[in-house]
């Protein structure tokens, strides 16, 4: 399957039902899902491998990387959230095993972790835990986050190492009443982190 097939069926995925502005609940777009989970799949990270999406949210990271042959688990705190995923999974075609578990009691071991976790834009430090969480269950972590946060990420998860990190601008979509642009678009970076044990 190539990026664009992959964004095109993405494209498919339902958002938020009733989205949580203190849980930074926005839908991450097709096209950066597609972006983030190809070149994951480019570097050997997807494919026969086992891939958790960590705050997975209507699941758009975890069922892109199942398309790409991973074995997919989406854990998120949010049942509701989950619900909209497993309708994402039907409406689909794919298996994903999703886990409602909040981030800091949630244990496992993983090929890959993918994910697009809260930036701290509403709570100041949650995106900590998934931070954390990632290098402790994954070999190799995929993380989307905001770029004016680029030195304290880096720093941040010292002495684990960032192999690559791509600029993206992210479109956050109208979503709640604070909002004043249909689209506004943040500079974002896709980062590739090895876990260094």
């Amino acid at each position: 399957m190539r990026q664009r097939q992959l964004e095109i069926i993405l494209e498919q995925v339902q958002a938020f039902t009733s989205p949580s502005a203190a849980r930074e609940q926005y839908t991450t777009s097709a096209p950066i899902a597609a972006q983030l989970l190809y070149f994951a799949y480019m570097r050997g990270d997807i494919a026969g491998l086992t891939v958790v999406d960590l705050g997975c949210g209507t699941g758009i990271l975890a069922l892109g990387a199942e398309l790409l042959g991973g074995i997919a688990t989406g854990v998120d705190s949010d049942e509701r959230a989950l619900e909209v995923a497993r309708a994402n999974a039907k409406l689909l075609g794919v298996q994903v095993s999703w886990l409602n578990s909040s981030i800091e009691s949630f244990e496992g071991s993983f090929d890959t972790v993918v994910m697009n976790p809260p930036f701290g834009a509403q709570r100041r430090s949650s995106d900590r835990p998934f931070l954390s969480k990632s290098v402790r269950v994954g070999k190799v972590v995929y993380l989307l986050h905001n770029a004016v946060v680029n030195g304290f990420v880096r720093c941040y998860l010292e002495p684990h190492r960032v192999t690559d990190a791509i600029t993206v601008k992210l479109p956050i979509a109208h979503t709640f009443k604070f909002h004043k642009d249909a689209v506004r678009y943040v500079d974002a970076i896709i980062y590739r982190i090895e876990v260094v044990l």
